[in-house]
């Protein structure tokens, strides 16, 4: 019989073992270290840098002027140097200022006009021209589409002037028919329809880039064993296309809700004359007009914290949703 070999293990087979270049062992549930993925990940985080250094510079160094909120603020005065009033500024909103009120209901109205008919606009889109057959026709509609988003929105406003003024295209047509012109631009109750309209025009090419990129990653054995079943274009759209799309739709609508309480400040306010605030008032011209024109620096300065602190909440809530139904969100917590 031969005699078995009976030794203490080896410790190096015990112990976890280091990784490569001589850094240290991994924790003992495999999980790296902090430091680990800082050097694993170095030369990505070295290109991120300046992009990192600008988003601080611009972005979060500017939270710093909240303190706005909470002083009686004089823009000639230092900012620690101003009269502290604590919440004070904060009394249109607790209090229920009626200009107020009506800035914080002309937005939820647009945020929840454009969400309904703005944010699929993009989606429909992509699954039309992804249907197309030829890549050269394909190419030439994108490229069509793309440019409005390249147009400022002054001149976006002009372009619709220019068609839907007083002496624009259809009124002309409609004088020439003898009818009466029709003030398009200048009415309050069609005013939320015709911002729709314009941001439908003006973003919705541009909008179908990451649909379009979703729809090219769906494997094409999946339509393949759908066609197989007898399932019919719109069953393949329902069963196949919608749900690859599902994760972007879910994480594009949590930042959309972020940014919900924001709604086209400039495209809002170079139309602002001709319908009045009552009809176009919204958080961000409510402290562009008391703030920076009617010199109550603090009120608006409550007025967007208030604001951005309702958009934070927001995308978490949100965020915390898409987790409950399986989603990715945002983001989530690392599991490895």
């Amino acid at each position: 019989m031969t005699k078995l070999d009976v030794r203490a293990p080896d410790r190096a087979h015990t112990e976890p073992r280091a990784d490569r270049r001589g850094s240290p062992p991994r924790r003992p549930d495999g999980r790296r270290t902090a430091w680990q993925r800082i050097r694993r990940d170095r030369v990505l985080l070295l290109m991120g840098l300046p992009g990192v250094a600008l988003l601080f510079a611009f972005h979060y160094l500017p939270l710093l002027g909240n303190a706005i909120a909470f002083q009686e603020y004089l823009p000639f005065v230092p900012l620690g140097r101003s009269p502290w009033v604590g919440w004070d500024n904060f009394s249109v909103v607790f209090d229920g200022d009626p200009e107020f009120l009506g800035a914080l209901r002309n937005t939820l109205v647009i945020t929840l006009v454009q969400v309904v008919f703005v944010f699929p606009a993009p989606i429909v889109l992509a699954l039309m021209l992804n249907s197309l057959l030829s890549d050269r026709i394909k190419q030439v509609v994108q490229s069509i589409l793309y440019l409005p988003h390249f147009l400022s929105w002054v001149i976006v406003v002009a372009v619709f002037q220019q068609i839907l003024g007083g002496s624009g295209l259809v009124n002309n047509a409609i004088r020439a028919a003898g009818g009466d012109a029709i003030d398009f631009l200048g009415n309050p109750d069609g005013f939320i329809a015709l911002l729709t309209s314009q941001v439908i025009w003006k973003d919705t090419g541009w909008a179908t880039i990451l649909f379009l990129a979703v729809l090219s990653q769906i494997d094409t054995s999946l339509y393949e064993a759908a066609k197989m079943d007898g399932a019919s274009r719109w069953r393949q759209l329902w069963h196949v296309t919608l749900p690859g799309m599902r994760g972007i739709i879910v994480l594009l609508l949590i930042l959309r809700l972020g940014d919900s309480l924001t709604v086209g400040f400039e495209q809002i306010l170079l139309q602002q004359a001709a319908v009045g605030r009552a009809a176009s008032e919204v958080l961000d011209t409510y402290v562009y007009n008391n703030g920076v024109l009617g010199g109550q620096w603090g009120v608006a300065a409550a007025v967007g914290l208030v604001k951005g602190v309702v958009g934070v909440l927001l995308v978490l809530g949100a965020n915390k949703l898409a987790h409950v139904f399986g989603e990715a969100g945002v983001y989530q917590k690392d599991q490895k």
